[in-house]
């Protein structure tokens, strides 16, 4: 501490920050650690349908392989057209969840394979994302007859609809059938 000229000792200012940049680097250090840890805890990607090996699909040869061939190397198809059988379909999506776990298609691939009558081979078509269409959601809704009630009919519908001194079943309604006249066997009534 030192004496001033003209009054008080002066300390020197003290700022808050140590001198060195040591802590500055480790604070870095330490919030570049916690950015990179949260790319650790991405979720996995997902494979989803049946993802075709491209070394299979080049055993497949068209004019000579059938669908037993092709079913030995691929699998059975996700599906079939559905006008025509001979057309066999394996579609493969890659997703990922994202935020809300809606989820993200990474990507998209799509194996035609298209057979004669006699199930021999005759064509193979590869299509993508870059192939596939747009499709709108209509948002009308379908309407439902008998469905238009009102509040008040929905609150106050089953008033009336029983009697307090009628029974709450009878025999036809249980399937008591038999006989007519009360001849089922229901105990009431019958000799």
């Amino acid at each position: 501490m030192a004496a001033g000229p003209s009054g008080p000792p002066s300390w020197p200012e003290d700022t808050g920050l140590p001198n060195s940049p040591l802590p500055r680097c480790l604070a870095a250090l330490a919030a570049l650690m916690l950015l990179a840890g949260c790319s650790v805890f991405q979720a996995q990607s997902q494979v989803r349908g049946n993802r075709i090996d491209p070394d299979d699909l080049k055993e497949l040869v068209p004019g000579t392989s059938t669908r037993a061939d092709a079913t030995a190397l691929l699998g059975s198809p996700t599906a079939r057209a559905t006008f025509d059988e001979n057309r066999w379909i394996y579609i493969s999506l890659v997703t990922r969840p994202r935020i809300g776990r809606v989820q993200g298609v990474l990507s998209q691939n799509v194996v035609v394979l298209t057979f004669n009558d006699q199930g021999v081979l005759q064509n193979i078509e590869h299509l993508d994302q870059d192939d596939s269409l747009p499709v709108s959601i209509s948002s009308r809704a379908t309407p439902s007859p008998g469905t238009e009630a009102s509040f008040m009919q929905q609150l106050f519908g089953n008033i009336g609809r029983f009697s307090a001194g009628a029974p709450t079943t009878s025999s036809a309604t249980l399937g008591g059938g038999g006989a007519p006249n009360g001849g089922g066997g229901s105990g009431l009534g019958s000799p």
